[in-house]
């Protein structure tokens, strides 16, 4: 039986196992981590694509357990004026009709959740089917043996022996190095997200349940929602250059506080309730730099490929990361069980995916021009420890790169915008019972 090894014991890396279980291939996991990352991040929104495809591969119950609806999107102005009340996008039914792929039946909702959930829900649905998931394992290097087989190596001294080695190891993916030493770097998008938890928000400040409020200010964009316990979950794309470590941490009181105090200025001269949700927050708060990257050139080399944010990082403006990499591990899976070998999946993995997540890496950096606008040459807000800003943004493309010339382009592959379905993007499903070539992803 095929082995795989998984390098990255994230989101992606624990779908692509399940995924790969369900195509009857074999697989470890390796994760970086010596116990487990289930508290990195904040929250984030599952949206229908993504739980569409996690459903496919039978995981979906164990999110939904951990997750609480997002039905409508109410949008703010700076003055604290609502423009107005929407339902999300693409709720309901699939187009099409009941029985094709992807049409004519109930969609799974979008679901909001913690970060870490999602990681431990995923991790112990794994564990439940007998996925082995080794800790502590970071890779450092990767050997390729004439028999087509592969070696990876790891910080701590060990290795093991695998048919092909799938990187689903994040932004900063050593894989992705690996298959292509030119591969690009991140590229920062010249914004900080900063997430928290208010548990004292005034009635009239917070959305109803169900709801995201969506403040646009005159300085910084803010998300929030109410969990079932009356928690306001709250996310603010704040402009401003990239940080260290050090700049980011919010593990001290001290530091929580300059977090809070920094956001809440952002808002402090608007009419909107976005500063009073923010310094209603307790102890939870955490920022990151937020980063993309238009396109690897090189998804793959020989039994090594990359997935999810690996091989494609979006800014988080649309929302899109995590679907993204849920996506990419079902369809993969699915090539391998369909192709006769490696090279012939990736090249259709490839294939089928490549315009899709591009068009979404490029989505979210126009998203994220508003939040940031002119970013590579207006000055930015000072960071929350009062240093300057550098006078321009990170260098490199807008987010829009066109699809390699290798890639075949003759007709429209499903779920890209080319196929003129303007719900491209949220009706994305993976007939996984219909074998690769018979027109569907």
């Amino acid at each position: 039986m095929t082995h795989a090894l998984i390098v990255g014991g994230g989101i992606a890396g624990a779908v692509t196992a399940m995924s790969l279980r369900k195509a009857g291939i074999d697989s470890t996991v390796y994760e970086s981590y010596p116990t487990g990352a289930d508290d990195v991040g904040a929250f984030l929104v599952l949206f229908h694509n993504g739980l569409e495809a996690l459903r496919t591969v039978d995981a979906h119950q164990p999110v939904l357990d951990v997750s609480f609806p997002a039905e409508r999107i109410e949008m703010l102005s700076h003055t604290g004026d609502s423009l107005g009340i929407r339902p999300v996008s693409g709720r309901g039914t699939s187009p099409g009709k009941a029985g094709e792929p992807g049409g004519g039946g109930e969609v799974l909702e979008p679901r909001t959740l913690r970060r870490a959930a999602l990681y431990r829900a995923l991790h112990d649905e794994a564990a439940r089917r007998g996925i082995r998931i080794e800790h502590g394992k970071r890779l450092v290097s990767a050997d390729k043996a004439s028999d087509g087989r592969v070696t990876a190596r790891f910080a701590d001294g060990s290795s093991a022996e695998g048919d092909l080695l799938i990187g689903a190891d994040g932004i900063h993916s050593v894989t992705r190095g690996l298959i292509d030493p030119q591969a690009p770097t991140p590229r920062h998008t010249g914004q900080t997200t900063v997430c928290g938890y208010a548990a004292n928000v005034q009635p009239e400040a917070a959305p109803v349940p169900g709801t995201y409020r969506m403040i646009q200010g005159t300085r910084a964009f803010l998300g929030c929602t109410m969990a079932p316990g009356g928690e306001v979950w709250w996310f603010a794309n704040t402009p401003g250059r990239e940080l260290g470590r050090e700049q980011l941490a919010t593990e001290t009181p001290a530091q929580k506080a300059r977090w809070r105090e920094h956001v809440a200025r952002l808002f402090a001269e608007d009419a909107s309730p976005a500063a009073d949700i923010v310094r209603a927050t307790g102890d939870e708060i955490v920022a990151s730099n937020a980063y993309d990257i238009a396109s690897t050139p090189v998804w793959s080399q020989g039994p090594l490929i990359v997935l999810g944010d690996a091989a494609h990082a979006a800014a988080p403006n649309a929302a899109q990361g995590a679907s993204m990499a849920i996506e990419d591990s079902v369809v993969l899976a699915k090539c391998l069980r369909d192709l006769g070998t490696p090279s012939e999946a990736f090249a259709e993995f490839e294939r089928l995916r490549r315009e899709r997540v591009e068009a979404v890496v490029e989505r979210s950096a126009q998203l994220n021009n508003r939040v940031v606008p002119g970013r590579r040459a207006e000055p930015r807000a000072p960071g929350p420890d009062g240093s300057g800003p550098g006078a321009s943004g990170p260098g490199g493309s807008d987010g829009h790169r066109d699809t390699p010339d290798d890639v075949p382009r003759t007709a429209p592959v499903p779920g890209t915008p080319r196929t003129g379905d303007a719900n491209w993007l949220l009706h994305y499903r993976i007939d996984w019972e219909t074998p690769i070539g018979a027109g569907h992803p």
